[in-house]
């Protein structure tokens, strides 16, 4: 009898057990499910996907350095071609050339927004002239501007007009020669560079431009062209700052 109620026992418990609703829950803790490692296999996984992230990551910077060190290295290595061999006219004259040591012969006019030859001898804030050059070389930007006229083979510096308008933001470009009238105007067609440009070269093949000037107030900052020779002025731009090979001016005076 004892027996019998032994085993009775362990059978009500048995039922008991299994008909609790944590059971389950016991039993999954005490024997792993089919294909259950104890986690195991979670490590390897979150591994791999570290490593994956490691690498997109690694990849995503050198392509960021590399993006760098395409716009910064030229201009850091950036040697001068020499000068423009251009010597300023005394007069006012609209229109100048000269052959650069590069062997391209350059040459700059200036005219009024009617196509007639400027006179650049009464210049007043607010006039608008169209510069239009040839035979420069498109593989290297320029600024047009009113600028100081230096001493031979010196930079044009400084210049009125400053930055030129949009260059610390991006934007579409504006075709050559459409541009609004600027007191400065860059012209590039540097793929790194051209986005916060004014505008690109009319025509790469003859290294051609068509740039809008605006004038400026005579006396701004540090210059005073009503005191020291000024002249409409092309000059490499930063990318090449210490290169020559674009200067080209034709100067100007102001109407009282």
């Amino acid at each position: 009898m004892a027996r019998e109620a032994y085993f009775n026992s362990i059978d009500v418990w048995g039922e008991a057990y299994h008909a609790h609703p944590h059971a389950e829950c016991v039993r999954r803790s005490v024997a792993p499910a089919d294909g259950y490692d104890g986690g195991m296999t979670e490590q390897p996984d979150r591994r791999g996907r570290r490593r994956t992230l490691i690498v997109v990551l690694a990849a995503a910077g050198a392509l960021l350095l590399g993006a760098v060190a395409a716009i910064v290295v030229p201009i850091l290595t950036h040697s001068s071609a020499g000068g423009s061999g251009q010597v300023v006219p005394e007069g006012f004259v609209p229109v100048t050339s000269a052959t650069g040591a590069d062997g391209r012969t350059r040459s700059i006019s200036v005219e009024t927004t009617d196509g007639a030859p400027a006179d650049l001898s009464a210049l007043r804030a607010g006039d608008v002239l169209v510069v239009r050059g040839e035979g420069y070389d498109p593989g290297m930007g320029i600024y047009v501007s009113i600028c100081a006229v230096p001493k031979a083979g010196q930079k044009p510096s400084p210049c009125l007009g400053g930055l030129p308008d949009g260059a610390m933001e991006e934007h579409e470009p504006a075709a050559p020669g459409t541009a609004d009238p600027q007191a400065s105007v860059w012209i590039t067609d540097d793929w790194a560079w051209r986005s916060f440009a004014t505008q690109g070269y009319d025509d790469a093949g003859t290294g051609s431009f068509t740039a809008r000037l605006l004038v400026a107030k005579p006396v701004q900052d540090d210059l005073d062209c009503t005191k020291v020779r000024c002249a409409v002025t092309t000059r490499s731009d930063h990318t090449a700052a210490s290169d020559r090979i674009q200067d080209m001016q034709l100067p100007v005076a102001f109407a009282e």
